[in-house]
């Protein structure tokens, strides 16, 4: 594996992963909750701070922070993923954000449905996407820039997208998107623009850096590439027994261990997880509980393992009622984007 540069260790110090062993939580507590930040975090006042829905509409808004909290709210759970969890598996090495394969979360969401805002704003029929526009500003790809994303417009009001300005039962944290972000449900974490100021209805594809080139599964640069929409199904374990402190690799005691952990997908329910105590030569069922917190949240699953003397490579992998099952190795592409890989634990139990 190649040695992780200077400017990559910059990023993953901005950025924040999950530790796993909070996995044992079924919300996650805002403060473990992964977080990517693209450019800076900016200083917002919420006084003066409002929404700007506009473009092809019938009756722009402007709306604050207060006019929002004022409509009717909807609270979801939602277990969000960065679409590069994983990228530092792959060979040959990706420079970007370093993800393990912590990049996730689950939190519960309040705000207003993105859907009902549209309706009051009144959408023109020639209409085909909404474009989210953030207020945090930077350079890539050579290009200035504000974060933003689209989505097509019958796509979005089908869904379950939210405005969100609390989290987990308090105002959005800066870090988080304060006042307020978007949420889509099912989708990986790029398309829920945080720090949003303002939602443009247009009636062409939006052609923005972060649409038209990153977040597309891709190997060359000069390829159009597929975007990427919703998450792939994954299962991750709660590390069992203890760590080695620099190679994180678990001790075990031997007897009966149950196996925890959380899996989802944003392409259908889980349907099943199974695991392995031999780096994956043979599989058995895990137990895998229901989706209590919602559609759009993971679910828990827990496998019971005799752990005899010896060395051993424990992984897992979700597969979805769609028939998508996460494969044993990462495919490469250009960007590191949607490795869902199955996870692997070395573990130790001594004699």
């Amino acid at each position: 594996m190649n040695a992780i540069s200077l400017e990559e260790l910059q990023l993953a110090a901005r950025n924040h992963a999950l530790p796993l062993e909070a996995l044992r939580w079924d919300v996650t507590p805002i403060g473990l909750h992964y977080l990517l930040t693209h450019y800076d975090i900016p200083e917002v006042d919420p006084a003066s701070w409002r929404l700007e829905v506009g473009g092809l509409v019938e009756r722009p808004l402007s709306l604050s922070l207060e006019d929002l909290r004022a409509r009717p709210a909807v609270e979801l759970a939602v277990t969000m993923e960065c679409a590069g969890n994983g990228r530092a598996h792959v060979e040959p090495h990706v420079v970007s954000q370093p993800w393990l394969l912590e990049a996730v979360g689950t939190a519960r969401w309040r705000g207003v449905p993105v859907a009902a805002v549209l309706d009051e704003a009144g959408v023109s029929e020639d209409v085909i996407e909404a474009v989210f526009t953030g207020l945090d500003r930077g350079l890539e790809g050579g290009e200035e820039q504000a974060y933003e994303r689209s989505l097509a417009v019958g796509e979005l009001m089908a869904s379950d997208a939210l405005l969100a300005y609390a989290v987990n039962g308090v105002p959005l944290p800066p870090q988080h998107g304060f006042p307020l972000r978007l949420v889509v449900p099912g989708w990986y974490g790029m398309t829920s623009v945080k720090w949003l100021s303002r939602i443009t209805l247009v009636d062409e594809p939006f052609a923005g850096y972060q649409q038209r080139h990153s977040y597309r599964v891709r190997q060359e640069e000069d390829e159009a590439g597929v975007p990427i929409t919703s998450i792939a199904p994954r299962a991750l374990m709660s590390p069992p027994g203890i760590p080695d402190f620099l190679t994180r690799a678990r001790v075990v005691e031997a007897g009966t261990c149950e196996l925890t952990g959380r899996a989802w997908s944003g392409r259908a329910e889980v349907e099943a997880v199974d695991v392995s105590v031999d780096g994956g030569e043979t599989w058995a069922p895990a137990e895998v509980g229901p989706a209590a917190l919602g559609r759009y949240a993971w679910q828990a699953w827990t496998f019971v393992w005799e752990a005899t003397p010896g060395e051993y490579e424990l992984c897992c992998r979700a597969r979805d009622a769609a028939g998508n099952e996460q494969p044993l190795a990462p495919a490469w592409n250009l960007g590191g984007y949607v490795n869902n890989a199955v996870q692997r634990v070395s573990v130790t139990v001594p004699a």
